[in-house]
């Protein structure tokens, strides 16, 4: 019996972090944002679709320029919404795919890591749900930071999500990564502890 873990976050709230330590420790961890890029990789038959839909200036070679389109959903919401419709399918299909083989290999922990994961409404699939959380003035500052954004620009990404506060309230574990990358590790070793004695 395979325990599903659904991580996510707030953007810039440290969800990468954790994925990365998770991986470290030998977990297998399907990440949504890597699948996302697979499926608009050069020749993937959604790259025509979303050029047809957002225009060529998306265009990066073969395949989607991230930034250029990310300026075009942030600030419009039905093409945020419209993109949504397009990605979330075929990402979704594409992690199901993954986590069945992790189950077929009975992997007694999967994680699936996703940045949506209450928006995508599939909240019946995980065993446990677990949330990295920072306050909000952290969360604007390294956005800003990290993607080198204004603060309009970093507070209008913070708002295009469900806010983090909701997420925190629907979590089954939340991580506090407000400290130290070491503080936060000593939180993910006590959830994961947590979790092996419930299995």
């Amino acid at each position: 019996m395979t325990t599903v873990i659904g991580l996510t976050g707030g953007i810039a709230s440290g969800k990468s972090l954790v994925s990365t330590y998770l991986k470290e420790k030998g977990l297998p961890v399907i990440d949504a944002d890597v699948v996302a890029h697979e499926v608009v990789a050069l020749g993937q038959p959604l790259v025509k679709v979303l050029i047809k839909e957002f225009g060529e200036k998306i265009t990066e070679g073969d395949g989607i320029n991230r930034q250029a389109l990310g300026e075009i959903i942030f600030a419009n919401p039905e093409k945020r919404q419209k993109l949504n419709s397009l990605m979330h399918p075929a990402i979704f299909a594409k992690m199901m795919m993954t986590l069945s083989d992790y189950q077929k290999q009975q992997e007694p922990i999967v994680i699936l890591d996703i940045p949506l994961l209450f928006e995508s409404n599939r909240l019946e699939l995980y065993d446990k749900i677990w949330v990295v959380a920072v306050d909000e003035e952290t969360q604007k500052q390294r956005l800003m930071l990290r993607n080198d954004l204004t603060e309009q620009e970093a507070v209008q990404r913070i708002t295009s999500q469900l806010p983090l506060a909701e997420k925190i309230q629907r979590a089954d574990t939340v991580i506090d990564n407000n400290g130290t990358p070491t503080a936060t590790f000593e939180q993910v070793d006590v959830a994961l502890a947590a979790v092996v004695c419930d299995s």
